[in-house]
Formats: C-alpha cells, structure tokens, sequence
C-alpha cells in the first residue's frame, strides 16, 4: 500500500471535501503553521491568530473523526526554510510514495508548490478544493485574460445556471437586480434597532504568544478571546444568527455607515446587518453554496425578509465572490503590477493608526485595526476611495489591505483593491472608476455631523479634503475619463466652471497632496 501525505493549507479547512469521505492508515493529512504564510505581508495579528486557531481546530476535528494528522506549530516548523522544505523533511521521514494537495486559490502558493512537484521523485496528484460554485478548470470559458468582464452579466448567467432565485428562465419576481433599494442611511431613530452582534470567545492566548515568540510583525489589536468563528460549528451558528436576526433589513442598509452607535454603550457600527461569515467562508469553514442556500430557505420562510434584502446577499457571494476569483485567475501575474492611472504617492502613516481629523477615515481605519473588518463600503468608498483620489501607488494599498483584513486573501483581496477600487486594471472589474467627493459619505453616513472639516466646502482650510481631491483627480484624468459615459457629464460640469474657481480647487487640492501626513 502506497503512503500518501495530502498537505491541508490553511484556507483549505473544507470538512466536506471528499478527501474525508473514508479513513485509511496510510494516508497522512498535514496541517502546519509557517513563518512563510505569516510573514509575506504584514498581517493583523487578529487574522493570523485566527487562522492558526481554525488549522488547530480543524486538525482536532480530523483526528476526532479518525484520520491520521500531523499538525505542526510555528515551534515545529521554525528550523526549515519554507514550505518545500518541510514537505522534503515530511517524506524522507515517513517514507511517503505519494503526494497529494488542493489546489491553492492564491497564486504564489500555486506556483510554489507546481515548482515544488516538478522536482519530486514519488507521485504526486492535485484536487481541485470543492468548494466554490464554479470548479477551477471551468473558468476559463467564463474569463479572459485582459478583457474586461462585467459582474451584471456574469451574475444573471450564474443565477440561470444554478438556479438560484429564479422563476423558470426568468428572475424571481421578473427583476434580476434589487441594488436601488439597498442603499439607504441609517436614521438616527434606526441606530437602537441595530441588534448586538454575535460573537465567540476563543482563547488564542497561546496562539498570540508562539506569534510574539517568533518575532512575527503584525498590526491591530490583539485579544485573548478571538470573536471570530475558528471552526464549523460557529460558523454555522454565526449563519442562523444572520439569517434569523440580521437578513431582514440586510439589504436596506448593506451601504450604510455610521459612527453614532457609541452613544448606544458598545460601538455596534462596525457589524450593523453584516453576515461577516467571509473568514469562514474564505478559510472553507463554510460553503457558498451552504450560506446562499440558507439566506433563500429563510427567505421562503419568513414574510419579514423581502426579495431585495436576499437578493442583495446572494448577488455578493454567488455573483461578485466567484466574479473577482474568475478576473483573478484569467489575468494573474501581471494583474499584481497593473497601475493604469500611474499612482504614486506613499500611503499616509496614519493608515496605520486612524490618526486623522477626517472622521470618515479615522473611523473606518481605527474599526479596521480594532476588529480586522470593515464592510464593503467602508472599504471601496472610504478608505478605498481616499487612495484612488489621492492617487496612492496600488502596490501599497494592495498591501495594506492585505494584511488588515481578516477575510483577505490575494484571490479576494486584489480584484476588489487594485481593480474595483484603484481602477488600477484600465476597467477590467468596473466601468468607471469609484471616485466620490465629501457628498457620498455625506449620504451615506453621519460621519460628517462631527468631523473636523466641513462637507459644504470645497476651499479653505476647513474644507473636506475629498472635495477637492476628487476634482483635482477627475481633471488630472481627463482625456481618459471624457470618454467613458458614466463620467462624461461630470467632467462636462467641471470644465464648464470659470477657470479661476476651478484654480482654486486645484490649489487646494495639490497642498492636501503634499501634505497627507496631516489630514
């Protein structure tokens, strides 16, 4: 009989793979925790404490259930150089004939360990994960290297193929998209609705002292007690939590923000309606096909939650999740060095500490380090937005965001940083570029009632720098954006302004840009 050692990544966490389907003595599962992985980026130390605790619980669990596992701490793998020389180790002293992986959804792994099997001398065999809806070899005859696809179309063919909230060949209710109808503020007489958000409490004291002991740099805040699931069961408990409490008024308020809920006790406003069941989806704690089977089965049976705010859920996952994979892979490696707009000013220190008069900013960059998550739009309107006016080089806001995120990894993260929000990719994600001035915030939040500068203006001191960075940056790419239809008629209105006022803003926008250090 053949011993086979099948490596398990961390992200890899897939209790439901058919790899577990049956139990035999000469096959090995390896779960390890590297310096490598740690490493490659600055991480918040919430994320790799959390992935350590989900590999350790995972590897319990595979025990539990019968299956031989070797699973090594940082301890345990510090003395070799990376992860193909742990696997040379692992083989050499088991005697291994066999190897076998899953495919990584990243490309540095992917190509690690490709290169790695090219010098092995024993049989090797790759998996695909099983996990997302679209199988890695079926993505090719969705995506193209540099064409630039759109999410619409995509997700309605995706909706058909599945069958997910469809009637016949035709969307359920006869409306593919409910978008509209989910972009409302949060009232101040909505903020005491808002419902506790659920947590855990998973002691990773020891985890966090082994990161500390080797010397790993992290950013964030640390706590003994990690909120965030480490295994199935939570994760399954965090998805009944969602749809039951928090999917019926999910959609109405999935673009909103807000900085007030402090004055309720606990700040509440980093979760609102959010699932943040993206840690265990992406570490395949969890399904896609599980989640967005349970949002429809609640929605089919409770009469409090309408076609909007489910239609709003599934179109993330089953449509954008599987739609930044897909540009990812069709376009990778050179996706990682596109700069279509040729940004490139340093990211602002503060980035790394919320020290900032801009309250937007401030707030979504201090609930960044406190809980290593912020939603979508704090991510592409706030944060993300701020980079591309300001034209920060998306080399270091790809890593920033990273590192910070406890749900990011390369395949998620920088389809969504370096396409959706730089525009970085010449429009191969989006249509337009996602510039906005101090109004959407304006908008879509309260963080304007109490920040330091005032919205109304676009000049003077007391002016929102976002004003007067977003006209600076819609003039400086004029001769490209003048011809896309979405920004057409801004660039219209600008360039109809007297040029003396137009001077003005530009003026103050280019001492915002020599002074970003103290906004």
């Amino acid at each position: 009989m053949t011993n086979e050692l099948r490596l398990i990544l961390g992200d890899q966490l897939n209790a439901q793979h058919s790899w577990f389907k049956d139990k035999s003595h000469n096959v090995t599962y390896v779960i390890a925790e590297l310096y490598q992985e740690a490493s490659y980026t600055t991480h918040h130390i919430q994320k790799i404490s959390a992935f350590f605790a989900a590999m350790q619980a995972f590897a319990s669990a595979l025990e539990k259930a019968g299956h031989k596992v070797i699973y090594l701490t940082l301890d345990d793998t510090q003395k070799y150089a990376d992860l193909p020389d742990l696997l040379n180790h692992l083989i050499k002293e088991h005697g291994i004939r066999s190897f076998c992986y899953q495919l990584p959804d990243e490309y540095r792994l992917r190509t690690q360990l490709t290169d790695y099997c090219k010098s092995l001398s024993i049989d090797y065999k790759v998996f695909d994960t099983e996990h997302f809806y679209l199988a890695d070899n079926q993505l090719g005859g969705y995506f193209k290297q540099g064409k630039k696809h759109r999410l619409e179309h995509f997700y309605r063919k995706m909706r058909a193929e599945f069958n997910v909230l469809m009637d016949g060949d035709g969307p359920l209710t006869g409306q593919w998209n409910f978008d509209s109808q989910n972009r409302n503020k949060l009232k101040a007489s909505d903020l005491a609705d808002i419902p506790e958000p659920l947590v855990f409490a998973n002691d990773v004291s020891d985890i966090l002292t082994r990161i500390a002991r080797h010397g790993i740099k992290t950013m964030g805040k640390a706590e003994n007690q990690l909120l965030w699931p480490i295994n199935r069961s939570q994760a399954k408990q965090l998805l009944v939590f969602f749809c039951k409490v928090l999917l019926p008024k999910f959609g109405q308020f999935q673009d909103a923000m807000t900085g007030k809920l402090i004055e309720f006790g606990e700040d509440k406003g980093w979760s609102l309606y959010h699932s943040r069941l993206s840690f265990a989806i992406n570490a395949k704690m969890i399904s896609p096909h599980s989640v967005v089977n349970a949002a429809i089965d609640a929605f089919e049976q409770n009469d409090d939650i309408d076609i909007a705010q489910v239609e709003g859920f599934v179109r993330q996952i089953l449509g954008w999740r599987e739609f930044v994979r897909g540009i990812y892979w069709a376009n990778m490696p050179n996706y990682a060095s596109l700069n279509a707009l040729d940004a490139n000013l340093p990211l602002p220190s503060w980035f790394w500490s919320g020290n900032t008069k801009m309250r937007c900013l401030s707030h979504a960059i201090t609930q960044s380090l406190d809980f290593a998550y912020a939603h979508h739009i704090q991510r592409l309107m706030v944060t993300g937005n701020f980079c591309l006016i300001a034209g920060i080089h998306p080399d270091e806001v790809d890593d920033w965001y990273l590192g910070i995120y406890i749900d990011a990894l390369e395949w998620v993260e920088m389809p969504n940083t370096r396409g959706m929000s730089q525009f970085a990719d010449g429009g191969i994600v989006g249509s337009k570029a996602y510039a906005a001035s101090g109004n959407y915030i304006k908008k879509m939040s309260d963080y304007c009632s109490d920040c330091h500068y005032k919205v109304v203006n676009t000049v003077g001191d007391d002016a929102c720098p976002l004003n007067s960075l977003y006209w600076q940056f819609m003039d400086k790419h004029k001769d490209s954006f003048t011809n896309n239809p979405r920004t057409k008629m801004v660039l219209s209105n600008w360039l109809k302004k007297p040029e003396a006022d137009r001077e003005k803003v530009l003026s103050r926008a280019n001492f915002l840009l020599q002074n970003l250090e103290n906004l």
